[in-house]
């Protein structure tokens, strides 16, 4: 069978449409590289299985023609390679934005991918650090690097993510004139799907990176990077990664210690100082509430577990 990409499997009809639905998802729902790239992956085991389902290539009459069954066929087959349900999930999503595409071009109908059930995805709460925990690894002191101005930035970058809520992508593309200072206006930051939202930076945020600027032994041009790795080149997500696994063994923090962690860590701190899901879904730039919800869940566990301890029936 072919192990190229989703357009050389399929007929040539479903070839030029497959490829106008990448187009569209590019440049008109303006979704990021990355969730095209994961789309694109998801057709491509769906078209390949077609092929060995339906015994040929398939092409816009079979995919009009395809049943719920055979929908369901696939997440079996990918189920028995042990895949998880949340990428499950995310397949099926891809394939019915293909499907969906297909029909508003006339070309086959929606209806039976729209009748398969989503697996469903297994609740898991973030793993936010506790509050002494995260102003700990956010501490110029607690770094690990021996270079003075790589602990100053390690300490800048990580007090992005939880002073402001960053993800990991969104510190690193900053440029250095995009650098926060202390009473200069909020970061303007874009994130996933494009989308931009304003971010108000702490007199200690701003105070990590001046500290870092006044450290750093390389010339950065305005519109370059903001953060730079030790031979001067743009830092990259992995150079973060591996300062917060140092910082984990120093502090003696749990594997769920991540960069990430600290966008957890500043939703919840937030949420549990009197902060509204509405002002942090901004904050964090979810497209939807339902994804900023997830950290009542948090809350109310907490609420729990203080309760168990504390009260004399519990």
């Amino acid at each position: 069978m072919d192990t190229g990409g989703p357009l050389t499997i399929m007929a040539p009809d479903l070839a030029a449409k497959v490829a106008g639905w990448l187009a569209t998802l590019a440049g008109v729902r303006r979704l990021s590289p990355k969730t095209v790239e994961a789309y694109e992956r998801d057709v491509t085991q769906f078209l390949r299985f077609l092929a060995g389902h339906l015994g040929g290539a398939p092409d816009i009459a079979a995919l009009a023609q395809l049943r719920p069954a055979d929908f369901r066929a696939f997440l079996a087959d990918r189920r028995r390679d042990d895949i998880a349900a949340a990428s499950l999930a995310r397949s099926l999503a891809g394939i019915r934005s293909l499907i969906r595409h297909l029909e508003r071009e006339g070309a086959a109908p929606s209806a039976a991918a729209a009748a398969v059930r989503a697996p469903k995805r297994p609740r898991r709460l973030p793993k936010p650090l506790a509050a002494d925990a995260a102003l700990d690894v956010v501490s110029i002191d607690a770094q690990t690097a021996d270079e003075p101005w790589v602990a100053a930035r390690d300490a800048a970058v990580l007090g992005l993510l939880y002073g402001a809520g960053l993800r990991i992508g969104e510190a690193l593309s900053l440029t250095r004139a995009e650098a926060p200072v202390a009473g200069g206006n909020p970061l303007r930051v874009t994130g996933k799907g494009g989308r931009t939202r304003i971010v108000p930076v702490l007199e200690p945020v701003a105070a990590g990176v001046a500290a870092y600027l006044s450290l750093c032994p390389w010339p950065l041009a305005p519109d370059g990077p903001l953060f730079v790795g030790v031979k001067g080149g743009p830092l990259g997500a992995r150079a973060v990664q591996l300062a917060m696994e140092r910082l984990r063994g120093a502090l003696g923090l749990p594997p769920t210690a991540t960069p990430h962690a600290l966008r957890h860590s500043f939703a919840t701190h937030l949420l549990g100082g009197g902060g509204d899901l509405r002002t942090i879904q901004e904050l964090l730039g979810h497209a939807s509430l339902s994804t900023t919800q997830v950290y009542t869940g948090i809350d109310a566990a907490r609420l729990l577990e203080v309760y168990d301890r504390a009260h004399p029936r519990a």
